[in-house]
């Protein structure tokens, strides 16, 4: 798989949950409750399969050990969103926009939890 591909695999799980549950007029509570909600059905479906994370070396010190397993952001799921026909792109790009503002403005991190938040998945 070509360096950065897998972190662009969908499973059809995934795609079926974000299709039926993707609204265009969704507030920034709702992606982020879908994407706590895509990740739970991630983490399911790489349970349920025995997914393992890939071996990775550490450049600095050569180490060797498993990578970490994937997650999704907001930003994910807005591309998500627009990759599989959810949202038009003009759309998209101004809710990217505004989702950077955002997180900004209220200091989240990328999988929209504020600072010190534990992990809702």
């Amino acid at each position: 798989m070509p360096r950065g591909q897998s972190s662009q695999t969908w499973f059809p799980e995934l795609v079926a949950l974000l299709r039926r549950s993707w609204r265009h007029d969704m507030d920034w509570l709702g992606v982020i409750a879908l994407r706590d909600e895509l990740e739970a059905q991630l983490k399911a479906v790489i349970n349920s399969r025995g997914i393992v994370p890939a071996i990775v070396r550490c450049s600095d010190c050569g180490h060797v050990g498993p990578g970490r397993a994937p997650s999704l952001t907001v930003r994910a799921v807005l591309f998500a969103a627009n990759r599989f026909g959810l949202e038009p792109e003009e759309s998209f790009r101004a809710m990217d926009k505004a989702w950077a503002k955002h997180r900004k403005t209220y200091q989240l991190d990328p999988q929209g939890r504020p600072p010190g938040a534990t992990p809702a998945v």
